[in-house]
């Protein structure tokens, strides 16, 4: 028996215990709510249905269905003048608005690429991701005119449309230029949704469709390439395996960036999919959160532990009708979810109101692999040990293979968490060794550290070790060592993660510098402030040397103490 004739006897064994414990209405195998058709699709289905629902809400603004599609129809009607053809990629530079939906939304319906871009980045980050997906077409805001003209020069830019942060609020704000018009060669908002539409044509569910951007431990982002099958899959399995059907109220409430791959399924693609609505909220704001709970009935929500527990404390917050939300989602980056934290929104908001965690998943699998929906009985989930991620969601295998053999370990026994689903990424964009290492026989190789219980059921151990977590964004030291090099003093860099009481982790760069430098500590962190995203941006220490390996590496390793010292003093 070779190794994928093990691997398939390992996995009738594995679902077959699975099956045994699978929440009770919630299928193995994935249904399509309106069959498998693209995400313009369900828009236009919901608009003809049922023109005047609410498919996103807004600062005060309803956006219909039947507005939506409409908006969707005549943006794509614009980029297709601005020469924007089936596979061109168009870079979506924006916060949570909804001109990102459109946006996004008009790329798919053209056949084109959707990029989106963190509106987070410096210079450096954005000019790698607009260079690298070769993005001729960026839709972005006013205040974020300056960056992309810092990161201009060196991407294949040719045509810029502009909004204002609150263009499609209720006191709806146009952006702002210096002279009072829209630059030479920029469009505006207005203009380009008073387009025509662009005529109708058939989706394809198998072309690319996004670029997804991940950080990885060597080298610069990459781009994971997905197709609308992936997004639709992901939609329809998850609400299958949180037993959410099509048409019956589904609203869910995101502040979590929808540039992230997690908050596009949160405030995007479950929404549209299921016929919802997306109360989507450009940053966190905890009596704001409250008041849109009760107002627009959210069934769902993101937020992290620490998020949870502010809203109870809020002033008057048992006055708020919260019997809508009915799947409270939580993510633990520094505070951890337990019994006593799920008790006491338990008993604050009511039994019908569980607290727990979101899903296993990753970028390149459309995040959404697992889910402890359902677990959560006599706090099962919580007290298992760290950290339990409950079933695949259906259509989805997961394996945990030895690092060393790529053969399954038996239940019990740490390995890899290998991934198998449809919404597996196609490929690293333009990166056949990255997608060589990782995608293998079919399968995603994520580098993650887990097991599998007697049940089928997975345990997450831990993410590649040098990947830092800022208060849940990803850095990745690689690529701040990449952006710290940069500096003209700078010699030699090396990252490493330290533990924050209030961050969960945090960056420590050790530096050296070239011969004659003149720059301090304090001045490399503020130059790191131009250079890159501000979670991103580390603590600073000056070497003169490196601990070595024998064979000349740095070793990250002393370094580690050397930085938890920094932090904690």
């Amino acid at each position: 028996m070779d190794r994928r004739q093990r691997l398939e006897a390992y996995l009738s064994g594995v679902r077959a215990r699975q099956e045994k414990v699978r929440p009770a209405g919630t299928p193995s195998e994935v249904v399509y709510p309106l069959g498998e058709i693209a995400i313009p699709e369900h828009v236009a289905h919901w608009a003809r249905r049922y023109p005047d629902r609410p498919a996103i809400e807004f600062e005060g603004r309803t956006t219909t269905y039947g507005e939506l599609d409409e908006l969707t129809r005549r943006l794509a009607g614009w980029l297709e003048s601005a020469g924007v053809r089936a596979g061109d990629r168009v870079g979506v530079y924006l916060p949570n608005t909804p001109q990102f939906v459109v946006a996004m939304l008009a790329a798919l319906r053209l056949g084109a690429v959707h990029v989106p871009v963190n509106p987070m980045f410096q210079t450096a980050e954005l000019a790698h991701e607009l260079a690298d997906s070769g993005a001729e077409v960026v839709i972005t805001l006013d205040a974020l005119l300056p960056t992309l003209a810092s990161a201009r020069d060196e991407t294949p830019v040719r045509t810029v449309l502009v909004t204002g942060a609150r263009e499609m609020a209720a006191e709806a704000t146009p952006p702002v230029f210096p002279d009072g018009a829209v630059p030479s060669g920029m469009t505006s908002w207005a203009e380009a949704t008073a387009h025509g539409p662009a005529a109708d044509r058939p989706g394809d569910l198998d072309a690319l469709a996004a670029l997804n951007y991940t950080g990885g431990t060597t080298g610069a982002p990459k781009g994971c390439e997905h197709t609308q099958r992936h997004m639709l899959y992901t939609a329809a399995s998850s609400a299958g395996a949180t037993r959410t059907a099509a048409d019956s109220g589904f609203a869910a409430l995101c502040y979590i960036p929808i540039f992230w791959i997690a908050g596009e399924n949160l405030g995007i693609l479950h929404p549209l999919v299921l016929g919802g609505t997306s109360v989507l909220m450009p940053r966190w704001n905890a009596p704001q959160v409250l008041e849109l709970i009760q107002r627009h009935r959210v069934t769902t929500m993101v937020g992290t532990v620490e998020n949870y527990l502010e809203l109870l404390d809020q002033p008057g917050f048992g006055g708020y009708d919260l019997s809508s939300l009915t799947d409270p989602m939580a993510v633990s980056f520094v505070r951890k979810l337990d019994p006593e934290v799920r008790g006491r929104w338990t008993a604050a908001v009511g039994t019908h109101s569980v607290l727990r965690e979101g899903a296993y998943g990753m970028t390149e699998t459309h995040t959404f692999d697992t889910t402890p929906f359902g677990f959560a009985g006599d706090d099962f989930d919580l007290l298992a040990e760290p950290v339990f991620c409950g079933i695949p969601v259906p259509g989805t295998d997961i394996a945990v293979v030895s690092f060393d053999t790529g053969d399954p370990v038996p239940l019990g026994v740490a390995g890899e968490i290998i991934v198998r689903s449809p919404s597996v990424m196609t490929r690293y964009w333009r990166n056949p060794e990255a997608t060589a290492e990782q995608l293998r026989d079919g399968w995603l190789h994520t580098g993650d550290n887990g097991r599998l219980d007697a049940d089928g059921c997975l345990h997450y151990l831990g993410r590649d070790k040098d990947m830092i977590k800022v208060k849940g964004m990803s850095v990745f030291p690689a690529e701040v060592e990449m952006l710290l090099a940069r500096h003209p003093e700078v010699f030699t860099v090396a990252v490493v993660p330290a533990g924050h009481p209030d961050k969960g982790q945090v960056p420590v760069a050790f530096v050296s510098l070239c011969p004659g430098a003149t720059v301090d500590a304090a001045g490399l962190r503020e130059w790191a402030r131009t250079a890159m995203a501000s979670y991103k941006v580390p603590l600073v220490e000056i070497v003169t040397a490196f601990p070595m390996t024998a064979t000349g590496k740095i070793r990250k390793v002393e370094l580690a103490g050397k930085a938890q010292r920094l932090v904690t003093g």
